[in-house]
């Protein structure tokens, strides 16, 4: 049985702590897509730990957790973290695996992505700069590097071929003011073959038979995602997207299991919405109450350090989020950080072009999209002491029974404060 737990806007929607909190009841973690951009914050007796490769099951030490193929892989990132776990007592070793059929991010994939961005101009995605486009894109096109190739004899060879591939891309590129990628190449390649090295000792295994054996022996599996569904490359706001596939169904390819092994998709969401980078934000606040989001909810990226912008809760875009992925339940993060509001807003539509629309376009960017937007008086208490549904305020409760009521998807859980154990089951 494999349930899944997944973001539903832009990222950043608090699911590390979600996975943490879902974790005892599984045996085992899987991350099923992304790289190093998807930092996920969990808070470990106090202490606050951001996870970009390694699954957020890594600090139950009785569970299996497993780095998905559909994941893309930064080997130093991953050395990195594994110092971090190590130093609070965590044996990685034996509790972390490693699909062979893992693409690896190369040091020219992260020169890549930079030229790609500086190239844009005033265009920019908005990329994190750590080579996953790239990666992605040697995937499609066959010309990329796995976990498992590591192991063969010709590694060096396969890996200056495509070393060399890249250089000849770099060189196709023509820039305004004088841009060179040798020194950083350099740098970073002398720290990608080490952690190459060191990843040799690790549990490289056949991830779909290793995951599939252990379903059908009774384990209970817990796929995490990273990103957001609204940044899918099929469904998100196309361009200003990643690059893999950041719903459920990516479970399937990511993993390697059937669909009829899923069985719960809990999707999760922030009391508001945020979003970090380029692209669409229709309910974006540019004044006060958006700065103040921000500064409460402490709204900056956990991999760039870049302020997160900050808005109402989409529920257009929320409903569609849950229906591409088949929520069956969904998890509100951050309530907490409006509990001084004395006004909330939820929007419930999507005036385009003069016309009332409850469906997400085909393209959102540079469509003039005005939110219709539904308002709610704020509940303005202190609810991080609250430990069970009866004692939220009345507001509080209008506020997400209203939103249940739109998505047809239960708000079964609410995240009211950054600790594990902050959350109230309705």
């Amino acid at each position: 049985m494999v349930d899944v737990i997944l973001g539903l806007q832009w990222g950043d929607e608090g699911k590390g702590k979600i996975v943490d909190y879902f974790a005892p009841n599984y045996d085992v973690i899987a991350r099923f897509q992304g790289g190093p951009n998807a930092g996920h914050t969990l808070y470990v007796e106090g202490k606050k730990v951001v996870l970009h490769q390694i699954p957020s099951g890594i600090f139950h030490k009785d569970k299996i957790n497993l780095i998905g193929n559909g994941v893309v892989l930064d080997v130093v990132t991953l050395m990195k973290e594994c110092a971090t776990v190590k130093a609070m007592g965590v044996d990685y070793k034996k509790n972390l695996y490693i699909s062979e059929r893992t693409h690896l991010i190369l040091p020219t994939h992260r020169a890549l992505d930079k030229a790609s961005e500086i190239s844009k101009g005033h265009d920019k995605i908005g990329s994190t700069l750590k080579g996953i486009g790239p990666t992605y894109m040697d995937k499609t096109g066959r010309n990329g590097l796995r976990v498992g190739d590591i192991l063969s004899k010709d590694f060096s060879a396969r890996y200056n071929n495509i070393k060399a591939k890249h250089q000849q891309l770099l060189d196709n590129y023509h820039f305004q003011e004088e841009v060179t990628f040798a020194e950083d190449i350099a740098a970073w390649e002398k720290e990608f073959l080490t952690a190459i090295e060191e990843l040799k000792t690790f549990n490289i295994v056949n991830g779909e038979y290793f995951i599939n054996d252990l379903i059908n022996k009774g384990k209970k599996v817990l796929a995490e995602g990273a990103q957001g569904s609204m940044l899918d490359v099929d469904f998100g706001t196309f361009p200003f997207v990643t690059s893999s596939n950041t719903i459920s169904a990516g479970v399937c390819t990511g993993l390697g299991i059937a669909p009829q092994k899923i069985k719960e998709v809990f999707g999760v969401s922030k009391a508001y919405c945020t979003r970090v980078g380029s692209g669409p934000f229709p309910t974006e606040l540019h004044d006060a109450t958006g700065e103040l989001i921000r500064k409460i909810g402490s709204e900056f990226g956990s991999t760039t350090g870049r302020p997160r912008r900050c808005g109402w809760i989409d529920l257009v875009s929320l409903q569609f989020a849950c229906m591409i992925n088949g929520v069956t339940q969904i998890i509100m993060t951050k309530t907490d950080i409006l509990d001084s509001l004395p006004e909330l807003k939820v929007c419930t539509a999507f005036n385009v072009d003069g016309k009332e629309e409850n469906c997400v376009p085909f393209q959102m960017h540079g469509l003039p999209i005005d939110p219709v937007y539904k308002s709610f008086e704020g509940w303005q208490t202190d609810i991080t002491a609250i430990d069970n549904y009866a004692a939220l305020p009345v507001k509080m409760k209008e506020y997400i029974n209203y939103i249940n009521t739109y998505l047809k998807v239960p708000v079964k859980y609410i995240s009211n404060g950054p600790g594990r154990d902050q959350i109230v089951v309705a």
